[in-house]
């Protein structure tokens, strides 16, 4: 990927395409009105303090990737074993951790086993270590991750998988990886049903982020190189962040949310930015190379036999729900949801649509499943 043409061309790239970033930033905050200072501060810490977002733990254990990375697993065990029931596993997205499936495994908490990690360099998972000495991050590395997980914490047993955005990509990993997983059972396969949620297959460059078509030209042409400059400089970059927390959370709620987070409740909002914020720019820069590598379109036929739920949000700037429907249109069985006016963090702003929608794929596999889901898939919107 170009890094902005080297030298002192860097430095100039990479201010324009702040440039470009700043002025949008400058222009919500108008638009936004943002209430400055301290009482912004105050307003803040009201909503962390009432906030329960994010404060579901289940069993956590610790799992070593190949290359000897700690991923952290938390593990949720019903209250009473469904006989044949599936267990249920969840894979975040880029710059987020486990915790952003908060409404989900509230749903779905009690009456399935649950299984929910952190993608490397993410969350409470250690740095990833093949990156510290000095190897690009990949999303094949992540599919392989999540094999060890479920080699190690859901050894026997029907699986779902759910992935949202980059988690998504990494479920396709693991299907170009181990296809006999996502076989029928009675040919040895385990995983019973995939739910994509606000993800791509490949074809990221073709993204424009809801810029203009100039300003979406000077990102790509600048973009990597930013990303990986701002990286390089951790301290710096993370004391501006914080300094500049209002300018951040106009951002967060433009790429985040369906109209710019303004029909969100503003606990849910403050929640996304707290889990954008938990991630330090240099993971930030780590993963952001692998979007324009990922091409994991071949990967799907790995996926026809099982009950999939493709899900977006159809305002959604960082994974257009365009690509939601072209992988739903590789797989015949697939069942399309798309959900007006929400954004990229769908899980959060549709909670109740998303959790109903995960209800009724866990009912197409035509497992035996607690009351409380089979009465979820029922409800009427």
């Amino acid at each position: 990927m170009t890094e902005g043409g080297g030298g002192n061309g860097v430095g100039r790239a990479g201010l324009i395409g702040l440039g470009v970033l700043a002025a949008g930033a400058a222009a919500g905050v108008a638009i936004e009105r943002l209430t400055l200072g301290r009482a912004r501060r105050r307003a803040r810490q009201e909503l962390d303090a009432a906030a329960p977002f994010g404060s579901l733990r289940g069993r956590p254990r610790k799992v070593a990737a190949a290359d000897g990375t700690a991923l952290y697993v938390e593990v949720d065990e019903p209250d009473e074993v469904v006989p044949g029931a599936p267990t249920v596993v969840f894979c975040h997205g880029y710059c987020l951790n486990q915790d952003s499936f908060h409404f989900q495994r509230a749903a779905l908490r009690g009456g399935l086993r649950l299984v929910f990690w952190d993608q490397r360099s993410h969350g409470r998972s250690d740095r990833s270590r093949s990156y510290l000495d000095g190897m690009p991050a990949t999303i094949d590395q992540l599919g392989g991750d999540l094999k060890t997980v479920l080699d190690t914490v859901v050894p026997t047993g029907p699986i779902v998988l759910v992935g949202h955005s980059m988690g998504g990509m990494t479920v396709m990993a693991l299907a170009e990886q181990h296809p006999e997983l996502f076989a029928p059972s009675d040919h040895g396969g385990r995983v019973v049903a995939v739910a994509l949620i606000g993800t791509t297959a490949g074809d990221w460059d073709s993204i424009d982020l809801g810029l203009s078509s100039a300003g979406m030209k000077v990102w790509r042409r600048v973009g990597p190189g930013v990303v990986k400059l701002l990286g390089s400089q951790v301290g710096v970059v993370e004391a501006t962040r914080r300094a500049g927390a209002d300018i951040a959370a106009v951002f967060y709620r433009r790429f985040s949310f369906g109209n710019g987070g303004k029909d969100v409740d503003p606990g849910i909002a403050r929640f996304a930015e707290q889990l954008l914020d938990s991630t330090p720019i240099d993971v930030v820069a780590e993963f952001y190379p692998v979007f324009s590598a990922h091409d994991k379109a071949g990967a799907l036929a790995a996926l026809p036999p099982l009950p999939v739920l493709v899900l977006a949000g159809t305002d959604d700037l960082l994974t257009p729900a365009s690509h939601s429907a072209a992988i739903a249109r590789t797989l015949p069985g697939a069942e399309l949801e798309l959900l007006p006016g929400a954004g990229h963090l769908v899980l959060l702003e549709r909670s109740d649509e998303v959790d109903r929608q995960l209800a009724r794929l866990l009912r197409r596999t035509g497992l035996p499943l607690p009351e409380q889901v089979r009465e979820l898939a029922a409800d009427q919107p």
